[in-house]
């Protein structure tokens, strides 16, 4: 507890270099797992390899990733946060294409066909039709993507990017556990925050999944009572 205490500054430093690497990473990915998950939806003979492919990008290693990404594009230093916030932004991606693409195959095809005879472009459809009714689904995605991406961002540390991650390593270096064990408390809390802001954000721009889980609720009442 004392050296908690004694280095808020820093902690609270690191929880905020941590937070914004993880927050670009995780819009990053959104934005661009929103048309390769359109991709993979509209297309089905394409389907299986876009979402094969992306989901294999989460299978290579994040300290490997993080080295190689520089090299082969050129464009920053290893040491950069840009670095490990592409590579984070490539792990959620990884996560996020099947949300998209499960979220848009759970709109009901009935949805679909009276919102094209209402006239709805096929643009005007997605956005106001589509894409809020598979919300849900990309949600669920989203928050699973979100607690990945800011766990994975401790690895950054290894190559010099400062976030929680350094009370890891500088914490076993000089076997300080209270060091340790406040970086873990750190990222769990980080997670948690976001995952409730993801939820919150959830039900504010989706207020139509309150009112279903309600009347799912009074009828479970209903036929208990029955």
């Amino acid at each position: 507890m004392t050296w908690v205490l004694n280095n808020l500054g820093l902690i609270g430093e690191l929880a905020v270099a941590h937070l914004q690497q993880s927050l670009i990473a995780l819009v990053a990915g959104f934005v661009v797992s929103v048309p390769l998950g359109w991709f993979a939806w509209r297309y089905r003979l394409v389907r299986s390899s876009v979402i094969t492919i992306t989901g294999l990008l989460y299978t290579i290693p994040s300290l490997a990733l993080l080295i190689l990404m520089p090299v082969i594009t050129g464009w920053y230093s290893i040491v950069s946060p840009v670095n490990l916030v592409v590579a984070l932004a490539i792990y959620a991606v990884a996560i996020l294409v099947r949300a998209v693409a499960d979220g848009l195959d759970s709109v009901d095809a009935g949805v679909r066909q009276a919102s094209t005879a209402l006239g709805y472009s096929s643009f005007r459809r997605f956005w106001a039709v589509e894409f809020p009714l598979a919300g849900p689904v990309i949600l669920a995605g989203l928050r699973v993507a979100s607690a990945s991406t800011i766990a994975l961002a401790t690895v950054g540390i290894l190559v010099g990017i400062q976030n929680i991650g350094y009370l890891f390593t500088n914490g076993l270096q000089r076997r300080i556990l209270p060091e340790v064990f406040t970086g873990v408390l750190a990222v769990v809390v980080i997670a948690l925050v976001i995952d409730l802001l993801l939820v919150l954000a959830g039900r504010l721009l989706m207020p139509w999944t309150r009112g279903t889980k309600t009347v799912s609720r009074q009828a479970n009442r209903t036929l208990v009572k029955a």
